[in-house]
């Protein structure tokens, strides 16, 4: 289904927008801003100026099998777009391919050619989707990129990035990353005014917004569209010859500004991107910012007048890779003093510090350290198990933390354990980790979380169960603790977690453990991120399970501490 039915005009409207600095060369720092700083499918691909029309199905059925849930809070996506070289969609497919931590249910890549967008998509991993064959089919020296995350439903190719339409003007393609809390709102105006949807994504009201829009040229089309839009979203865009990136006004999601050496300017999600394709790291996107990259060369100009940044503080904790250098901080660094923060303010006496890893472990390393003892590789990840496997007909107790997740009895039995996890969810995984600890000999276990206790859902980016299903919503730390089975338990204290970032503090969003939301929604229920409509599957959003979170009123108030 095209979006080419969508209706646009080029009579032009007032907007609050200082056109002017369009066409100034973007400074270092523009005096505008003000920053503190399953098992898998087989690949179905679609190429096609259209892939949102472009649909292609599958005829095999997804495995009857166990599904193995990650209980933890889960990143939508993460993008990328390159502007100025020669295998600009080669390097887009490296980029993705170092961002597959922030989704790895589907990716896909954008390019133009003789002014014609040409797309990919595919429904699993980078290395699934792509191969040689593929990227030859993708040349020219523009691109974007994306690869993402589904929440309830199936990952399915109509929902996956970049989308491409075609307008009265010309053609569009975008990839998002955030979650909108307004989208139920605007998808009814959009609907009553005759647009039709052929998905549940954020990123398509985006494009019905662009096309609908009555400004002119299209970069006024994007701002016109992002002042209608609340909520989390780094999002870029491409045109027959231009590359845009645009960052909300609180800056919820990171994306990052880059340049390889001859001259070709990236964008991405976080510099772990940048430095596998040799790209230098030169700043962020500023929160309300919109950069645009043609033959010109580079402008900015600002969004919208812009409140105080809100930036995930869950990217330093959980979401981001350690090599990455997020909102200015090193998120290693972050990390290790996290875990430095737990082994001062809550020490316990202990023979060696293991982690859960992979997310754990640069906590474990600081908490070792500061601790003066032992850090060691009490558990395996297993790197191979999909997020589906089929269990034998004997039921095998944990089976899915076990299948992930291989206890060494060498450095366990006998022991004093502390082992430090990110964070803790619903506590079910919490309590599986504890008891194949203490089944693999360890003489005690003491759970330290490098996280405050998280009490409400996101509404910006991040699937994170209703906060119902929070046990730290339900539970104080010594409930938690004895529902987990640990000897000890114990959280990254919320002020000492503030009182480390100093004064970039106030420019974080602690949501998940406050309940202090920077937009509250305005919508009884908001979205969750991705996407949940299954193939085939027709009838009102309100009639899908699971593919909603009740916005919360009354959130208890923040515990810390330990037991």
């Amino acid at each position: 289904m095209a979006l080419s039915t969508l209706s646009s005009s080029s009579s032009s409207s007032t907007l609050s927008l200082n056109t002017s600095l369009f066409n100034k060369p973007l400074n270092p720092k523009p005096s505008s801003f003000s920053l503190l700083r399953p098992r898998r499918r087989t690949p179905l691909l679609a190429a096609a100026n259209n892939p949102i029309s472009g649909i292609v199905f599958s005829d095999t059925p997804y495995p009857q099998s166990e599904t193995l849930y990650d209980d933890k809070p889960r990143e939508e996506c993460g993008v990328v777009g390159i502007y100025g070289d020669p295998e600009a969609s080669r390097l887009s497919y490296l980029a993705l391919h170092a961002l597959q931590h922030r989704g790895q249910e589907g990716a896909g890549i954008v390019a133009v050619h003789n002014n014609v967008l040409q797309s990919i998509t595919g429904v699993g991993l980078v290395s699934d989707v792509f191969n040689e064959t593929k990227l030859d089919q993708l040349p020219g020296s523009l691109a974007i990129g994306h690869v993402r995350y589904s929440t309830a439903g199936q990952s399915m190719l109509k929902n996956v990035q970049p989308f491409v339409a075609g307008y009265r003007f010309g053609s569009v393609g975008v990839a998002h990353n955030g979650n909108l809390v307004n989208y139920s709102t605007l998808r009814a105006e959009l609907e009553e005014s005759g647009s039709i949807f052929n998905t549940t994504s954020d990123t398509e009201v985006v494009l019905h917004l662009i096309a609908t829009s009555k400004q002119r040229p299209f970069i006024l089309r994007i701002v016109d569209a992002c002042e209608k839009i609340e909520g989390a979203y780094s999002i870029v865009f491409v045109t027959e010859d231009k590359l845009v990136a645009v960052r909300d006004p609180h800056g919820f999601r990171p994306l990052v500004m880059g340049r390889r050496a001859n001259g070709a300017v990236v964008f991405a999600s976080e510099t772990c991107a940048l430095d596998l394709i040799e790209a230098t790291y030169e700043r962020e996107v500023y929160p309300g910012e919109v950069i645009v990259v043609d033959k010109e060369g580079v402008q900015s100009l600002c969004l919208m007048a812009h409140p105080q940044p809100k930036q995930c503080i869950f990217e330093h904790i959980y979401f981001a890779l350690p090599n990455s250098v997020v909102y200015g901080r090193s998120v290693y660094e972050s990390r290790r003093q996290f875990g430095e923060i737990l082994a001062t303010e809550s020490p316990v006496e202990c023979d060696v510090v293991i982690a859960v890893p992979d997310s754990g472990v640069v906590a474990a390393l600081g908490y070792a350290a500061k601790a003066g003892v032992p850090f060691q590789q009490g558990l395996i990840r297993s790197h191979y198990v999909g997020r589906t496997f089929i269990e034998p007909s004997q039921k095998i107790r944990d089976f899915g933390v076990k299948l992930k997740l291989s206890p060494v009895r060498a450095v366990l039995e006998g022991k004093r354990v502390v082992v430090v996890d990110d964070s803790i969810v619903r506590g079910t995984t919490s309590s599986k980790i504890v008891r194949l600890l203490k089944e693999a000999g360890a003489k005690e276990v003491h759970m330290r979380i490098a996280s405050p206790p998280i009490i409400g859902s996101c509404y910006y980016g991040v699937d994170t169960p209703s906060s119902e299903e929070l046990i730290s919503n339900r539970m104080n730390v010594e409930e938690i603790r004895k529902f987990i089975g640990s000897d000890s338990l114990a959280f990254l204290p919320f002020d000492s977690l503030t009182r480390l970032l100093g004064n970039e503090s106030p420019n974080f969003c602690y949501a998940c453990f406050s309940g202090n939301y920077p937009i509250e929604p305005k919508e009884l229920k908001v979205k969750r991120v991705g996407d949940f409509v299954d193939d085939g599957l027709n009838g009102s959003l309100e009639s899908i399970d699971g593919g909603w979170v009740q916005a919360n009123r009354n959130i208890k108030e923040v515990k810390v501490g330990g037991t």
